[in-house]
């Protein structure tokens, strides 16, 4: 279950960084310690003082207890990942099961209880936002963590271990990532006599990068939130908790039709799980919320830019401007780059502002994405991609091509989807 929580987890903290004051101390004690729930009161006090670098220190103890609450959530109920017999066997593979749950002794879980972890999630990014903006709004100081030294209490048991840092999370992917530190201070990689860097600078441009990625982290998960996936839970979430009493839980492996127990039933639940994929809009304020987290996620791309561009300094940046040294090799930020981007920006609000529209393989008029997000009573999947369910939505205008992006594929071409991820 560590893997399910604590790799988006990791993949956030690696912009952190560099000469911090007092607050900034505390936070990185409490991260390397793995007592980041123990500071929140100190930091939320010293943050209500105006005080910037204590507003992003919160941000960050906010962000870490809400992801380790995520991950102690998903351990009480067993989670795992799914069993992939069936897309095995579409590959061509042999098909086989998916991994046991880390606990074997999961509570039960119940739909609303679901919802309840979701809840608790996303109520605790929408804090972390609110710190990083705070901290956003004026400040000089830096922060410098190493990221793989952040410890969680994945399992909630009350212990944080060696087996609960970042890094030991990281190395159960490729062993030779990250090496940890020898017994003599230097690392374990075929050049021992030079120190692994793995520090990052942190800034106030940073704390803006931050406020967006909670949002792009919780508009999904507010969308789901807005419809009834109760359907989809009853037929196939037993796969993701096997032994917290859903529905079918007790018939994983039940069964022998054509290819073995554990592969047909495994078919059999994605069957049933793309035929349950039609949700019904339960709360239309909270869909139509989804539209502006979406916005507010290129607002603060916008403002991220703003920071970064005038920053003078050159200390371990994790999205440098055309000035600064980056800290992933070969990955240097050019001002074509940058203007790329914001005309990028500009694209994707036309597309939910529902002036540029979005293309559908079956009609020759556009999507209006806005009028999905403001009007829309189900999703059903199936039916949006075939065609019929999108009918309501379709309009004459301008359609997005590749043109739009015409910047976007001369500055980032086959590696786009890593500049989004990098420039958040």
């Amino acid at each position: 279950m560590k893997r399910l929580a604590g790799l988006a987890l990791a993949a956030t903290m690696l912009p952190l960084g560099a000469q911090a004051g007092e607050a900034g101390d505390a936070v990185v004690a409490h991260l390397y310690a793995g007592t980041a729930s123990a500071g929140l009161s100190a930091a939320n006090e010293a943050c209500s003082t105006a005080d910037s670098e204590a507003c992003y220190g919160l941000g960050l103890l906010t962000l870490v207890t809400t992801y380790e609450g995520l991950s102690q959530d998903l351990y009480r109920y067993g989670a795992t990942v799914p069993s992939n017999a069936a897309f095995e066997l579409l590959m061509g593979g042999g098909g086989g099961s998916g991994p046991a749950p880390a606990n074997l002794q999961p509570e039960k879980l119940t739909y609303d209880a679901l919802r309840g972890v979701f809840d608790r999630f996303l109520s605790g990014l929408d804090d972390a936002r609110d710190a990083f903006e705070r901290a956003g709004e004026a400040g000089d100081y830096v922060i410098t963590i190493d990221p793989l030294k952040v410890r969680i209490d994945f399992n909630g048991d009350g212990k944080v271990d060696e087996g609960e840092t970042l890094a030991a999370l990281l190395s159960q992917f490729d062993d030779n990532t990250f090496p940890p530190p020898a017994p003599t201070g230097k690392t374990k990689s075929k050049t021992p006599d030079e120190p692994l860097l793995t520090t990052v600078g942190f800034d106030r441009a940073d704390a803006l990068w931050f406020a967006g990625y909670t949002q792009i982290v919780a508009a999904p998960i507010d969308l789901l939130l807005a419809h009834d996936f109760s359907n989809f839970y009853n037929a196939y979430l037993h796969r993701v908790f096997p032994l917290s009493g859903l529905p079918m839980g007790e018939f994983n492996t039940a069964g022998d039709l054509f290819l073995g127990a554990e592969t047909d039933a495994s078919i059999a639940d994605l069957i049933a799980g793309i035929h349950t994929l039609s949700f019904p809009v339960t709360d239309q304020a909270r869909l139509a919320g989804v539209l502006d987290r979406l916005k507010a996620i290129t607002d603060l791309s916008r403002q991220n830019w703003d920071a970064i561009l005038a920053e003078t300094d050159d200390n371990r940046e994790l999205v440098p401007s055309p000035r600064q040294t980056s800290i992933l090799p070969g990955h240097s930020v050019s001002q074509q780059t940058v203007d790329a981007w914001m005309a990028t920006l500009d694209t994707i609000d036309e597309v939910l502002d529902g002036k540029l529209l979005v293309p559908h393989w079956r009609f020759a008029k556009g999507v209006d994405l806005k009028a999905y997000f403001d009007t829309a009573k189900q999703t059903d999947l199936v039916l949006l991609i075939s065609g019929s369910a999108i009918l309501p939505y379709l309009k004459d205008g301008p359609i997005a091509d590749a043109q739009s992006f015409a910047k976007a594929n001369e500055a980032f071409g086959a590696d786009w989807l890593n500049y989004v991820f990098w420039f958040n």
